[in-house]
């Protein structure tokens, strides 16, 4: 790993690795590290994720059973003290992406006009993700950050950015997941699953009921988040292969956000405005 320091500093990485191995998670092994120079030499996982092994036809409950082991692990790690929190403003940060790099950047739209239009459902999201039980979170646990292995499935990297924050983050990112779209019928048991293991492991879910309505809200906060990320890869940093995401993405928040009145006029007009205008790569 080339990391350079006054962009990309260790710290945070080698902080995070270490706990994550302490805990019995499989991270990449560190071989040797020059901290000060920004390179570290550490264990080659592979190259078959999540995603390509769902293409080659590994059974999907083998992958969750693993995820969800690990998953457990991850949220009850002790985090160090005043470690990152995902406070307000780091939510509302996250969502601003949407607004100023989708909505603005990429569609030419008046960004700002329709954030006020649409603030009370930011501060609802905001409020709801607050209110959650505060674990240990991965913040990317997705399909191209896990490994699937012959042993101590599944290999997590791309951990740098652990933060404090709500129970149901990590699991939205798997199940929601920005580049695969797992089937429908299976993501609930799976969540049910996860739910029932967290729960039995002592992390501070609510009931189901409650913690079910906790996973959407959240996935429509980390949509938003990454269909602005996505926009911004393009305007910002010249890569256009995650357009391609941007659909999808904002697909779940249609979906998401059509059974809760405060959220559905945001996710309808996603539908009726934002998805039917989405221009190619070359941009607007």
């Amino acid at each position: 790993m080339d990391a350079p320091p006054g962009r990309e500093p260790l710290g945070s990485w080698l902080v995070v690795r270490g706990l994550l191995e302490e805990a019995g998670i499989h991270v990449p092994a560190l071989l040797a590290l020059e901290q000060e120079e920004g390179f570290a030499a550490m264990e080659d996982l592979g190259s078959v994720t999540y995603e390509t092994a769902r293409l080659q036809g590994i059974d999907p409950g083998r992958l969750f059973d693993d995820a969800w082991a690990t998953l457990v692990r991850i949220a009850s790690v002790r985090p160090p003290p005043a470690w990152p929190h995902y406070d307000a403003e780091r939510l509302e940060g996250e969502m601003d992406l949407f607004w100023n790099w989708l909505v603005e950047s990429h569609l030419g739209l008046d960004a700002h006009a329709l954030q006020r239009r649409f603030a009370d459902a930011g501060r609802k999201l905001v409020d709801r993700a607050l209110g959650q039980g505060q674990v240990w979170v991965h913040r990317d646990y997705h399909s191209r950050n896990l490994l699937f292995l012959p042993e101590r499935s599944p290999g997590v990297i791309d951990f740098q950015d652990a933060v404090v924050g709500p129970t149901s983050y990590d699991p939205v990112s798997l199940l929601r997941d920005c580049y695969v779209e797992w089937p429908e019928g299976a993501v609930l048991d799976w969540l049910r699953d996860y739910h029932a293991r967290a729960r039995s492991a002592g992390l501070p879910l609510p009931a189901w009921s409650d913690w079910r309505i906790d996973f959407d809200w959240m996935g429509i906060q980390r949509h938003l988040k990454a269909a602005g990320i996505f926009a911004r890869l393009w305007h910002r940093d010249g890569k256009p292969g995650y357009l391609a995401d941007i659909p999808r993405t904002l697909g779940y928040v249609v979906r998401a956000s059509s059974p809760y009145p405060a959220l559905a006029p945001l996710g309808a007009w996603i539908e009726d405005e934002i998805l039917p205008a989405l221009p190619g790569p070359a941009g607007p």
